[in-house]
């Protein structure tokens, strides 16, 4: 039973839709332009290698700077970062829809990932803090389930409007969901406290984390282009792992200022949950990335076809991941995680015996599999990890 001081009031819930829009604009943008792809390649005259960077660009800029976002959330205030973030992501997204050529669409992509690192973490944060305590679960499920509904929607959307419109208004559609989200975050989400003292960021750290990962990210991308002995890639592999090394020893020198607080990275339950997000991404967003490229390419479907076809990836992803709450509080953190990475490692592997003669129902088992393995692990281990740390870190 849910007791009084659990129930969520009228400004809390509005706070927490305005999250979950944020969350759909998000997750959208990961998933609708994978249908996209083959559209802008005929568009600009381009090819699947330097296409593929408008999904790559901005992964990479996310990934790299998420970290500093984070931190930056935490300094001056979630909510002010996430109007930061969704600013940008909001002006570039515009741009993307108006570029002239495949480099200015690459460029704005990768800027809108400056305003996606930003957003994420402060929504996050914001989110946990909404709830009351004893409720943390219904936070991971929220977030993942608006997260489900996003990749769901994302490619029917996307090829819909690639089919009958264009593809730009994959990006112009952002401009207006994105300012509704603002302005009820605006309104409804009281500002943080103010937090003296804590307002120097490790620019250090910054610059030492940032070159780390991206050559470290290139490098994985380019490999399988370039060769893994060729002597770009171990170069850059070289390089990531010294500036890495740096950065760790950089974040032991400046102490509380570290972009990464020690206390973070002695912290075994967070160190176990972001590992454990690392594998099971690599899952996650290599079919993402490859089912809507096979049944284009493969099985000939067209760009809202392919988007109707991971439906059952994405919807039951947003189903499991809106029931995975009360699991979560019934059975614990541990055994709903594992049983999600199972069913994640097991979506996956039926799905690698796609051949030529594969139709797309031999490739359903596999989606849904996939599906209830998204939506079981992600929205878990995002409690999991968000509530094993100090809430002014969250």
């Amino acid at each position: 039973m849910i007791s009084e001081k659990q129930r969520l009031s009228r400004v809390q819930v509005l706070g927490l839709c305005a999250m979950a829009i944020a969350v759909l604009v998000i997750a959208n943008d990961f998933t609708s332009l994978s249908v996209a792809l083959p559209a802008i390649e005929a568009e600009f005259s381009s090819d699947v290698t330097t296409v593929q960077w408008i999904i790559t660009g901005y992964a990479l800029v996310f990934g790299v700077l998420i970290v500093t976002g984070g931190r930056l959330a935490d300094m001056f205030g979630r909510r002010r970062i996430f109007l930061v973030g969704a600013s940008l992501f909001t002006v570039f997204s515009v741009l993307a829809g108006l570029a002239t050529d495949v480099w200015m669409l690459i460029a704005a992509r990768g800027l809108m990932g400056v305003g996606g690192a930003l957003m994420w973490p402060a929504v996050l944060g914001m989110t946990y803090g909404l709830l009351p305590p004893g409720r943390e679960a219904l936070g991971g499920s929220l977030i993942m389930t608006a997260a489900g509904m996003g990749n769901a929607i994302g490619p029917l959307l996307g090829g819909a409007l690639t089919d009958y419109f264009s593809w730009r208004w994959i990006f112009l559609l952002n401009l207006p969901v994105t300012l509704i989200a603002m302005l009820v975050t605006w309104r409804v989400v009281a500002a943080d406290e103010k937090r003296p003292g804590e307002r120097h960021l490790d620019y250090s750290g910054v610059v030492m984390l940032s070159i780390g990962l991206l050559a470290l990210l290139y490098s994985l991308d380019a490999g399988t282009d370039q060769g893994w002995s060729s002597p770009v890639i171990l170069g850059l592999f070289a390089l990531s792992a010294v500036a890495l090394l740096v950065f760790a020893l950089v974040e032991r020198r400046v102490g509380a200022r570290a972009l990464v607080p020690r206390d973070i990275f002695t912290n075994p339950a967070f160190l176990a949950a972001s590992m454990a997000t690392l594998l099971m991404s690599a899952i996650f967003f290599a079919a993402l990335l490859y089912l809507p490229q096979f049944m284009t390419k493969q099985l000939g479907y067209s760009a809202i076809r392919s988007g109707a076809g991971l439906l059952p990836v994405m919807g039951v992803f947003a189903l499991t991941s809106f029931l995975a709450g009360s699991l979560y509080e019934r059975l614990g953190a541990k055994v709903v995680v594992s049983i999600g990475a199972v069913c994640l490692a097991l979506g996956m592997f039926i799905l690698s015996s796609l051949h030529l003669s594969t139709t797309y129902f031999d490739m359903v088992p596999g989606m849904v599999i996939l599906g209830i393995g998204i939506g079981l692990f992600y929205s878990s281990i995002t409690t999991a990890a968000i509530t094993a740390v100090d809430s002014a870190q969250a």
